[in-house]
């Protein structure tokens, strides 16, 4: 019979720990008497992070007396108490490998439903002074588990612990586990793990991703297709510059060996290396705006940039003053994931500023395939002088059976210059400007612009009642950060720099979305701290290998991985927050 051994709550607190503050509420105390366990918290309890613990699925966390046995001897520490991994009950009994999702437990007063394993949480191997705890938990197949307040009602150690119902499915909390961060992954309890009502929405729905990955893989190569790509830079020369705007200007690439470019898909991106400039070469990152794989977009035969000059950019500068036809460019292969899908939902090409140019290169596509579906093309800019590829765009929308336009000039009209057209309207993007177009709520959705229009626009839509998962984004520059429990600063707000201190000595690290090249040092156990310690945007979770939330593109070159990841990434991605450099690397980040 299981026993529940002890209760154990804490408040969040703030804890130094790398020179930042963690807000975390994973230091848990045992506590005397009965408790009143309610539907989302024990009394006295508290979590830091509600992104990843906490709430209605994850109110209270189980960890089992025979893991902290096995722990200690594992470890080989003695000083391992009740509370010590964070969670609320201690209990005897209640093994991962036996309790399954979908059981229920009544314990004292109350009654619980099993919903899901521990998050991998870096914070855990804060708690125990052991970094690498959130990947041996689940490595060792020892995670715990939480619980959903079916009855609220007092509990206390030493009450019996009773299952009252047992979970659909038969998946143990350890197999669950597996499923999610170990491969191998059995399809068969991946179908039924999608099925179990009590398994926490987030947890369904990363199943959910994982199943249809399975049934829809990315088609082979044909006896047509050749893998596109090629490792690291290659010199392209400059076929031609063509100004579409007084601030942008189109440069046109061409191969120098004469061989065909391989095909891009409409949305990808070039990153280009700089070599005429002080060491280390700037890289920057732009958008096809047409070329190969894009349908019937001018210059097929070499891929277009289109870039806009920024008052501070050393890089678009350069571009711009310093490039003439027959110059050479470092050149890495397109890449990039905010590309148009292939299917016939209507498709709606919203865009700010320079943020036109991979849906430009979308537009093309459409056109040349003649797609029957409605198809949205959105577009806000300063005026009529500044809006680059006006006349392109609209001869592409000519060339499909149901388009349909709408321009935002945002400043006011200049007299006998205005647009008379009805298509064109004077005044910003708004939420009730966009509500009033329309937008079919089955679209696919691809926005570009700056960060805030993005947020902004993505809100609306979903307003309107279009799914997030269909509103797909690009954000020029590094992403938003994921830093759980991190506690804000003035570094947030930090543009991305050089790393403090003297420069390393080891091979080059390129970070090609935050444009930062920095020497490797030993000072770092990671690619991840070498970007923290440059304030680039990160993201992460488990700091591990385990949860994958710091998976990055590997533009070029190799890593060594100090803790060997349990599921490797896809070819081509790189988690960083356990990889080093083998040699000169260039990373999406």
């Amino acid at each position: 019979m299981a026993t529940l051994l002890s209760v154990n709550v804490g408040m969040p607190k703030d804890v130094s720990w790398q020179g930042r503050t963690v807000h975390t509420g994973v230091w848990k105390k045992p506590v005397r008497g009965p408790r009143m366990v309610r539907r989302l918290n024990i009394d006295g309890d508290g979590q830091g992070d509600l992104a990843g613990h906490g709430g209605e699925y994850r109110a209270v966390l189980v960890y089992q007396l025979e893991s902290y046995r096995y722990w200690r001897e594992h470890l080989e520490r003695d000083d391992l108490r009740f509370g010590h991994f964070g969670e609320n009950f201690t209990v005897d009994g209640l093994a991962d490998d036996e309790v399954c999702i979908g059981d229920r437990y009544r314990v004292g007063e109350a009654e619980f439903e099993v919903t899901q394993p521990r998050v991998t949480c870096y914070r855990v191997g804060m708690r125990l002074g052991l970094p690498a705890m959130a990947s041996l938990l689940v490595a060792h197949h020892r995670p715990g588990f939480y619980l959903r307040v079916i009855t609220e009602g007092h509990v206390q150690a030493g009450d019996e612990i009773i299952r009252t119902r047992t979970g659909p499915g038969a998946l143990s909390v350890a197999d669950i586990d597996a499923l999610l961060y170990l491969p191998g992954r059995d399809p068969a309890k991946l179908r039924t793990a999608r099925s179990i009502p009590a398994l926490s929405p987030g947890w369904q729905q990363s199943f959910r991703e994982m199943a249809e990955a399975g049934e829809h893989p990315a088609a082979p190569p044909g006896p047509d297709k050749e893998i596109t790509g090629w490792p690291g830079f290659k010199p392209l020369r400059v076929a031609r510059i063509v100004p579409e705007t007084p601030t942008v200007s189109s440069f046109y690439l061409e191969p120098t060996d004469r061989k065909p470019l391989p095909a891009a898909r409409p949305g990808q991106y070039l990153a280009i290396r700089i070599t005429d400039s002080s060491p280390p070469a700037p890289v920057r990152s732009y958008s096809l705006s047409s070329g190969p794989g894009m349908g019937s977009a001018p210059g097929t035969d070499s891929y277009r940039i289109s870039v806009k000059r920024e008052s501070h950019g050393l890089v678009s500068t350069y571009l711009h003053t310093e490039v003439r036809p027959g110059t050479l460019l470092d050149v890495a292969s397109p890449r990039g994931d905010f590309v148009l899908a292939e299917d016939t939902s209507p498709v709606v090409l919203l865009s700010a500023g320079i943020g036109v140019t991979p849906v430009l290169a979308m537009l093309h596509r459409l056109a040349s395939d003649r797609e029957p579906q409605p198809v949205w093309w959105i577009h806000t800019t300063r005026n009529r002088e500044q809006h680059a590829f006006a006349d392109e765009a609209r001869h592409l929308l000519a060339e499909l059976p149901d388009a349909h336009q709408h321009i935002f000039y945002t400043a006011p009209p200049d007299g006998a210059r205005a647009e008379r057209q009805t298509h064109v309207t004077y005044g910003h993007l708004v939420p009730e400007a966009l509500a009033a177009l329309r937008i079919p709520t089955d679209a696919d959705v691809y926005l570009c612009g700056p960060e805030s229009f993005m947020t902004d626009l993505s809100k609306a839509l979903q307003d309107l009642g279009l799914p997030p998962d269909r509103i797909h984004t690009e954000l020029f520059g590094a992403r938003a950060s994921i830093n759980p429990g991190i506690a804000a600063t003035a570094a947030a707000a930090t543009r991305p720099h050089q790393p403090p201190g003297p420069p390393g000595s080891g091979p080059l690290v390129t970070f090609t979305r935050s444009g930062i090249s920095a020497p490797w040092s030993a000072l770092y156990n990671s690619l991840l701290e070498l970007a923290e310690a440059c304030d680039i945007p990160t993201r992460w979770s488990c700091r591990t290998g385990v949860c994958h939330t710091c998976i990055t593109p590997l533009v070029s070159g190799d890593v060594d991985y100090t803790t060997p990841p349990l599921e490797p990434p896809e070819a081509g991605n790189v988690l960083i927050c356990c990889s080093t450099p083998a040699g000169e690397v260039l990373v999406d980040l």
